[in-house]
C-alpha cells in the first residue's frame, strides 16, 4: 500500500440544486437551478443561483456542507486531529456591506459607535470578529474541534482546487491523515453585483458555457467540502472511497486583473505541470471539468487550450450553466462532480449548451462513459491557474 495515496471518503456540497444527490441528479436531467431573483430592490432582476430563495450567509453554508461531509464519511466529531483547509474569495464581505448600510442608515454615526451600540446596530464585536476573511475555515475548526493546521486559502476562483491540493499536501508530507477541505462562497452582495455588472462580465438571460449565446455568467452561491484521508487510514476503517487525487498543478499569468493572457502559456504550464506530477499523458485524461463560466474570452481561451493539448476529443462539460458561477467554491464544486463521475461512470453534461461555439468534444446530454482518470480546472481573476487530477 502507498502510504503517501490520498483519497476522498466523504463529500458534502450545496449548491442552487440542492444537497449533492439532488444536485447531482438534477444535473444529469439537464436541469438548472438558476432563476430570476431581485434580493436587493435597487438593483435589477438578474438570473442568480441562489440556495433558499434570499441570499445565503457564509457560516450557515459551510455548516451545512461540512455536516454533510463528515456524515457522508462516517465520521464523528469531535475530531482533534484533523486538519482543515476551506477557503473563500469572498469571505463574509455581506456582513461588512450590511455594517457599512447601517451606519449610513445612522446618520453622522460611525462604524466605531455601531460597535459601541448594539442597540443601533444588534452588531457587538464578537460577531464582528466571526466575520473575518478566514470565517470558513475557523468555523469548519470549531465545528469539528482541530487542534491541528487550520487554513483559508484565497486565491479568486482557484480558491477551492488551491484548498484541496493544500490539504493534499498536509497529508502527503505527514501532518496529517485527515483533513477537511474545500470552499464556501456567499458572494450575492450588493457590491459584488454591481461590481461584475459595470466590468460587464455578468449575464442577461442565463449561463451557457461554450455556447455561441453566451454572454456572461451567473453570479451563485454554494459550496463543497471533501474528506481527504490517507489510503491507510480509509482501507483501516472500511469506508467506501470515491477517488483519488493524483496531482496537481498552478501558475500565474502576472498579466492582467480580469484578462486572462491570450497565448495561454501559463496555463499550460499548469496543465503540464499537473500531468507530469501525476504520471500521466494527456491520452490518458477521459474528462475534463471545465472553467466554463460562460463568457467570451474564458471560453474561447479554454478551447484553444483543450484543442491544442488533448487531441484525442477528450470530453469536455462545465456544470455552471447547472449551478451558477460560484467564485472560489466553483472548482471545489467541480471536484465533487469529477468524483461523482469517476463514482457512477457518467458524465455531466454542459447545461445551457444548445449551439457549440467550438469543436471539441463538449458532453450536451448525459453520457455513459469509461471515467479513469480525470482533470478539473480553474482560470481565476487575476491570472489564477488551478488544475487537479483524480482517478478511480
Amino acid at each position: 500500500m502507498d502510504n503517501h495515496s490520498v483519497v476522498v471518503t466523504g463529500i458534502g456540497l450545496i449548491s442552487a440544486l440542492g444537497d449533492l444527490e439532488q444536485s447531482w441528479l438534477q444535473l444529469l436531467q439537464g436541469e438548472s437551478g438558476i432563476g430570476q431573483y431581485q434580493p436587493f430592490p435597487e438593483l435589477p432582476i438578474r438570473p442568480l443561483g441562489i440556495v433558499d430563495r434570499l441570499p445565503s450567509s457564509l457560516t450557515k453554508l459551510t455548516q451545512v456542507a461540512v455536516a454533510d461531509a463528515l456524515a457522508d464519511a462516517n465520521l464523528q466529531t469531535p475530531m482533534p486531529d484533523c486538519g482543515v483547509v476551506v477557503g473563500s474569495s469572498r469571505g463574509c464581505q455581506a456582513s461588512w456591506e450590511e455594517l457599512i448600510t447601517a451606519a449610513g442608515e445612522q446618520g453622522n454615526g460611525t462604524i466605531g459607535e455601531l460597535f459601541s451600540n448594539s442597540h443601533a446596530s444588534g452588531l457587538k464585536p464578537k460577531t464582528w470578529l466571526e466575520t473575518l476573511p478566514h470565517q470558513a475555515a475557523i468555523a469548519t475548526a470549531r465545528q469539528i474541534g482541530s487542534r491541528v493546521p487550520v487554513l483559508a486559502p484565497m486565491a479568486a476562483c482557484a480558491t477551492g482546487i488551491w484548498a484541496i491540493a493544500r490539504g493534499f499536501e498536509l497529508i502527503q508530507t505527514g501532518q496529517c491523515q485527515r483533513v477537511i477541505v474545500g470552499a464556501v462562497e456567499a458572494p450575492i452582495t450588493r457590491l459584488t453585483l454591481a461590481g461584475f455588472d459595470k466590468m460587464g462580465a455578468l449575464a442577461k438571460t442565463g449561463a451557457y458555457p461554450f455556447d455561441q449565446r453566451r454572454d456572461g455568467f451567473v453570479l451563485a452561491e454554494g459550496g463543497a467540502v471533501l474528506v481527504l484521508e490517507s489510503m491507510e487510514l480509509a482501507v483501516s476503517r472500511g469506508v467506501p472511497i470515491y477517488g483519488q487525487l493524483l496531482g496537481v498543478g498552478f501558475s500565474c499569468d502576472a498579466y492582467h486583473v480580469a484578462t486572462p493572457k491570450s497565448s495561454g502559456k501559463s496555463a499550460i504550464t499548469a496543465i503540464q505541470q499537473c500531468l507530469d506530477r501525476s504520471h500521466l499523458s494527456p491520452s490518458k485524461i477521459d474528462y475534463i471539468h471545465a472553467h466554463g463560466t460562460g463568457t467570451r474570452l474564458n471560453d474561447a481561451n479554454e478551447a484553444q487550450l483543450i484543442d491544442d493539448l488533448f487531441p484525442h476529443r477528450v470530453a469536455v462539460s462545465s456544470t455552471k450553466g447547472a449551478t451558477g458561477h460560484t467564485l472560489g467554491a466553483s472548482g471545489a464544486i467541480g471536484v465533487a462532480f469529477c468524483l461523482m463521475a469517476l463514482k457512477h461512470q457518467i458524465v455531466p453534461p454542459c447545461v445551457g449548451l444548445s449551439q457549440p461555439a467550438f469543436d471539441l468534444d463538449l458532453v450536451t446530454q448525459t453520457r455513459r462513459h469509461k471515467v479513469q482518470q480525470v482533470l478539473c480546472w480553474s482560470f481565476g481573476f487575476g491570472g489564477q491557474n488551478a488544475i487537479l487530477a483524480l482517478g478511480k
